[in-house]
């Protein structure tokens, strides 16, 4: 595996292997997981070459305390890419990726004006501003990322369509410890109290699966944030059970034939994201 610093090296290595085959690409901010490897396992399957960019993206925290606890854990990153077969780790400075401000934005349209949007405003322009950045260094056939950042997938696919990317976004299913909880480089901030109930968004979520299936969508909202909120620590910021695609909130089962149910829980002051498929009413 090599590491690559700069934008011209990365550019220059790609330009090479890219004649031996299809690049994959997975970007990440670091601190890595067994979700993390899903993704590169995947791309690892898929591709010829394999790119895995290591990144604490600033552009996209709109609370300075977030990034500035964001672990990084470059030397334990690197030692699993290689040992997880990656070809080229990128793993650039702030300053090479924002030589100068970035003050591009994206006409991203509803799917970034709901949930996360609402809560976090500008995160997703600077996703999209960091993606696309990465797209274009990299180049790559298929680029992958984790449905626990659910929404965020059909942003950067609205990225890619405005900015015409010819790549394959795609989506890879959760990966979860043994007990439920959703895999995040965001759980080591948890302390031992607040690990042990956290798993209980999960467990929520999947409870709400027979209880949606004889009440309407405004109960199985509720019942998940009483139920969640019930727990010590714990505190729903939004639940929205919305259409998989759009990401509109729907208030009727029969809106659409795939809902999913999209939850950001406050467990002390660490945000958990998760989130569950209901399925397709007949």
């Amino acid at each position: 595996m090599e590491i690559i610093r700069t934008v011209a090296e990365l550019k220059a290595k790609l330009d090479g292997a890219r004649e031996k085959g299809s690049i994959g690409l997975v970007p990440t901010m670091g601190a890595l997981h067994a979700g993390h490897l899903s993704l590169i396992q995947r791309a690892r399957k898929e591709n010829d070459i394999v790119v895995v960019s290591v990144f604490v993206n600033p552009t996209q925290f709109n609370n300075p305390n977030d990034l500035a606890t964001y672990p990084r854990t470059e030397e334990a990153d690197t030692a699993m890419l290689r040992e997880a077969g990656v070809d080229y780790a990128f793993i650039p400075s702030v300053e090479e990726i924002y030589p100068e401000p970035d003050t591009r934005q994206f006409d991203l349209g509803p799917v970034a004006e709901v949930m996360e949007g609402a809560m976090r405003p500008g995160h997703f322009n600077g996703v999209a501003q960091i993606v696309s950045k990465l797209f274009d260094f990299t180049r790559p056939n298929r680029a992958y990322f984790g449905e626990k950042d659910f929404q965020q997938i059909a942003v950067i696919r609205r990225m890619a369509e405005l900015e015409g990317f010819d790549i394959e976004i795609v989506d890879c299913p959760i990966k979860r410890e043994d007990d439920g909880l959703a895999m995040s480089s965001r759980n080591v901030r948890l302390t031992p109290e607040q690990r042990e109930v956290a798993p209980v968004i999960h467990r929520t979520l999947e409870g709400s699966l027979s209880w949606a299936t004889d009440h309407t969508v405004e109960q199985t909202k509720r019942y998940v944030i009483d139920e969640i909120n019930s727990f010590p620590f714990m505190q729903v910021e939004y639940y929205e059970i919305v259409d998989a695609l759009t990401m509109q909130p729907i208030t009727d089962w029969n809106d659409t034939d795939s809902a999913v149910g999209c939850v950001t829980v406050f467990c002390g002051d660490v945000r958990l994201i998760d989130n569950i498929k209901y399925p397709k009413r007949k």
